[in-house]
């Protein structure tokens, strides 16, 4: 049976619609009041979007100071922080194990690294280093369920991929607490196990230094640790860390798209040169 055009057509038609309801569905799978649901316009969304440096580096803050004594980021170790493409790259150490920042991060972590002593089989913790995953702040699952009223914390690496529309589905919840009752969340639109973490003023974002060609340094203010800035900022390193090869990802098939358009005239000026005195 030949394929029509319009045949052709409606198929494609009915596939975008089932596609279009596939969202939807995926959409109110994953939860939310839509009156609740703050929408943000986001930098790295889009075909060219890219990470806010300065957002990524005051959402690790917020992650580290307000997030990590209950929240793991078991995918992610300190060395990712500083690859390209991360809050704290460096283009002069390319090899982000030799990054200043990440070693200074890494031995600073609020949670020890636990380690194990081969003389006596005890624990023995230590300072972390750059090649060691993000520590989890309880011994096991059963530890952390006991301290958070019998639900352990999820792990926060990849939930902004885990959530559809994950970004604003973050943000929402970050900010979605009645201001009556802290463990009632009105995005999710019930109680939750984790009260409400966020108060202005809660972090104090640290003054950014950025170094100039000439070898000078500036100081770049940061903003006001407002509730929305922090939840803000959060969510933008959690977007990060749930896909950290973004930039380069859309780098790569920006290039890709573009080799196959000039390909494609190509192969079309060669179709009809080749075929210019046939008849078809």
């Amino acid at each position: 049976m030949r394929l029509t055009l319009k045949t052709a057509l409606v198929a494609a038609t009915a596939l975008g619609l089932a596609a279009f309801a596939g969202v939807k569905v995926a959409e109110a799978a994953g939860g939310g009041d839509s009156k609740y649901k703050k929408k943000v316009e986001w930098g790295f969304n889009g075909f060219t979007g890219k990470f806010d440096r300065h957002a990524m580096q005051r959402g690790y803050q917020v992650y580290q100071e307000v997030c990590s004594s209950c929240h793991q980021l078991k995918f992610m170790s300190f060395r990712h922080l500083g690859d390209k493409g991360g809050p704290f790259y460096d283009k002069k150490y390319p090899n982000p194990i030799d990054n200043p920042v990440v070693k200074y991060i890494a031995k600073n972590y609020p949670v020890p690294i636990q380690d194990i002593d081969w003389d006596t089989g005890e624990d023995l913790p230590r300072d972390g280093k750059p090649v060691d995953k993000f520590p989890s702040p309880y011994p096991n699952d059963v530890a952390a369920a006991a301290a958070n009223f019998g639900k352990a914390p999820p792990d926060l690496s990849v939930m902004a991929k885990a959530r559809p529309d994950g970004a604003n589905h973050i943000y929402s919840f970050l900010l979605g607490y009645d201001k009556d009752d802290n463990m009632f969340n009105k995005f999710l639109g019930t109680k939750v196990a984790m009260p409400d973490q966020l108060f202005d003023g809660k972090v104090e974002y640290e003054v950014i230094k950025v170094q100039n060609k000439d070898g000078s340094v500036k100081e770049i203010q940061p903003p006001e640790a407002t509730r929305e800035q922090m939840a803000k900022d959060v969510t933008e390193f959690l977007m990060w860390t749930a896909d950290p090869k973004m930039e380069a990802r859309k780098s790569l098939g920006l290039s890709v798209m573009i080799y196959l358009l000039i390909l494609a005239g190509l192969l079309f000026f060669a179709y009809k040169e080749v075929w210019r005195n046939v008849k078809h």
